[in-house]
């Protein structure tokens, strides 16, 4: 039967010698106390560091978004008004509202008709319209 060796004693029985000096903690009695540091300011700061970056990102993201949702509304606006041409690639045209209130586009210059202007676009060669 083996003798038990007392507490204070650090004793590896697997490779059977003492190790005291190779733990990387303090095994005596008197001994450091070992105490956890206080992080809470670091955490608490970078907390801080971090909701700024994310904000940052996501009112960035949102501006995207805005802009992607308006070129879509007044591409659909575009695309569902009447014309009897077809667009070219580059030029600049006009959005109208006619007496019944529906759009129509056309190669007239607001400053040479009477109509209610709603807008003036560029077709791009991806075939979307961009507002001039």
């Amino acid at each position: 039967m083996k003798k038990k060796k007392p507490d204070q004693v650090v004793y590896n029985e697997k490779e059977g010698r003492y190790d005291a000096a190779l733990k990387p903690y303090a095994t005596d009695t008197g001994a450091p106390v070992i105490t956890t540091p206080d992080t809470v300011a670091w955490k608490n700061s970078n907390i801080y560091k971090v909701n700024k970056q994310v904000k940052a990102k996501y009112d960035e993201l949102k501006a995207q978004y805005d802009d992607l949702i308006a070129t879509y509304e007044y591409n659909n606006l575009v695309y569902n008004a009447k014309f009897n041409f077809e667009p070219v690639v580059g030029e600049i045209y006009h959005l109208y509202k006619n007496r019944e209130e529906r759009p129509f586009l056309s190669i007239i210059s607001p400053t040479e008709c009477n109509f209610d202007h709603l807008g003036s676009f560029r077709l791009n060669a991806d075939k979307m319209w961009e507002a001039v």
